[in-house]
């Protein structure tokens, strides 16, 4: 039988960004201008893929801190833009995660890390969130020459593992990834960390949760009745 795959978005999904916002604080005068920020830097990555721009998600993050700068006419030094994008090298991960992995692994599934950020910068994130041994596979869209959510993205993680499109789940907490994946032809769950409302014209996953601890168990679950049906 062919391995059961979990991709998981990283940045927000398993990755705190709420370290950053006491440095937008710093630097900006209001934390609540780094969900701007980011914000700013999904819009990029996604005119990118409408128009194929090949750059890289790092540099994407540099040039969103220098627009929000502009915007608000405030000029952030090269030590500034260092220490935020420093920062989002380190982020913590969610208190949920490690456990959620580790119940998942003992429920033989394959756990891969899938990230918009470059493959150094993803391997770094997960090191020093004492995550990379969690996962069994990390890839990011950088080899495809893309971003999420682009079907190309998601095609190519498949295509790198090597298995049915059918065994393949994303969780992620952006609605736009989760649909993104979905009409790519594989599986989703969607962890509702922002509270925000799920946008009624994307497609929606079986699986919802408030908590990495209710998606796990959630998707353990739906292994358990696949399995069982298949029994002869």
């Amino acid at each position: 039988m062919n391995q059961y795959v979990i991709l998981f978005d990283i940045n927000e999904t398993v990755l705190d960004l709420k370290v950053l916002k006491p440095k937008f604080k710093h630097y900006f005068g209001d934390e609540n201008h780094m969900d701007t920020w980011f914000s700013m830097l999904l819009h990029s990555s996604t005119v990118c893929i409408a128009t194929e721009v090949k750059t890289d998600f790092k540099s994407l993050a540099k040039a969103a801190l220098d627009a929000l700068s502009g915007r608000l006419s405030i000029a952030l030094s090269t030590d500034g833009c260092n220490d935020i994008l420093g920062t989002l090298a380190n982020l913590p991960a969610h208190a949920d995660i490690k456990l959620a992995l580790t119940n998942l692994r003992k429920a033989n599934f394959k756990l891969v890390a899938f990230s918009n950020s470059s493959l150094a910068l993803l391997s770094s994130q997960l090191k020093n969130a004492t995550l990379y041994e969690y996962f069994d596979d990390v890839i990011s869209v950088e080899s495809a020459g893309t971003f999420k959510p682009s079907e190309k993205a998601y095609k190519f993680a498949v295509n790198k593992l090597d298995v049915p499109a059918s065994h393949v789940r994303l969780v992620a907490t952006h609605d736009w990834d989760t649909h993104g994946a979905l009409s790519a032809g594989i599986n989703a769950a969607y962890i509702d960390r922002l509270g925000a409302t799920y946008n009624p014209l994307y497609k929606k996953p079986n699986i919802i949760g408030n908590s990495m601890g209710e998606i796990a168990q959630k998707i353990i679950e739906e292994k358990l009745k696949i399995l069982a049906s298949n029994e002869p």
